[in-house]
């Protein structure tokens, strides 16, 4: 799963990239999380458009959005079948710039382990899906969530999941929701290139959603010779503030 990202990168490295007519101007985070704006790509009028929604889709189909269960990440094993996604993914597939993520690793205390491309300066493209709700009043807002699949062999030992990344020459193929099916789009939703991504553990800091600075992705400080790992344990550990369990 993915519920913590970062995106670096400059405006124009992004714009470049993706290849939005838009020109936005927005800082470097370092601790994106669930409920917050997000930038987004989709394709509108044939051209690829730059938005910001929320992270945590809210389908169209819901009545009192407070009653239903924040969706940060779509498992896309069923995100063809599944009620809450299966409308966006015939007809609303995003993009999700970022430049890396984090995940947690099971234990006492769980570890966070920041993943990131092995190439410098190359941002990744996050499989996503959007929605627009529409409130009783009127009222719109704009939502989106991360679409994963099975961890590959290098990240499994962290997590059992992570985002989808669709490469640079997929991007039509993901975005392009009246030519291409959502079965067609689907085949891109398989494990990154194992040689691709470089993970590494981090502090425990950017369990809290109020840090957002450089030093989140440094590695983490190793513990002192002859010092004791905690137990694992059969217990549940407490869910950092800020990340989700969803699936």
């Amino acid at each position: 799963m993915c519920a913590r990202y970062v995106i670096t990168s400059p405006p124009d490295a992004i714009r470049a990239l993706f290849g939005y007519r838009e020109l936005p101007n927005f800082p470097a985070r370092y601790n994106v999380a669930p409920t917050q704006p997000i930038s987004i790509v989709r394709l509108l009028e044939g051209k690829q458009s730059f938005a910001l929604m929320r992270w945590g889709l809210i389908p169209a189909w819901v009545k009192d959005p407070k009653k239903f269960s924040l969706l940060v990440n779509a498992r896309g094993e069923s995100v063809l079948d599944k009620p809450a996604f299966r409308n966006a993914m015939q007809r609303r597939r995003c993009l999700i710039p970022a430049d890396g993520f984090y995940d947690w690793r099971d234990g006492m205390p769980r570890r966070p382990y920041y993943v990131h491309p092995k190439k410098p300066g190359a941002p990744l493209a996050l499989a996503g899906l959007w929605e627009t709700w529409t409130g009783p009043n009127g009222e719109e807002v704009d939502t989106a969530v991360i679409v994963t699949t099975q961890a590959n062999r290098k990240l499994a030992p962290i997590h059992d999941r992570m985002p989808v990344i669709v490469a640079p020459e997929a991007f039509d193929l993901w975005l392009d929701c009246a030519n291409i099916d959502a079965t067609t789009a689907a085949a891109l939703m398989t494990p990154a290139p194992e040689d691709s991504l470089e993970c590494y553990e981090v502090s425990t800091a950017v369990n809290r959603v109020a840090n957002d600075d450089a030093h989140l992705i440094e590695p983490a400080t190793p513990a002192p010779a002859g010092a004791i790992e905690p137990a694992n344990t059969a217990a549940k550990p407490k869910t950092p503030d800020g990340q989700l369990s969803l699936f």
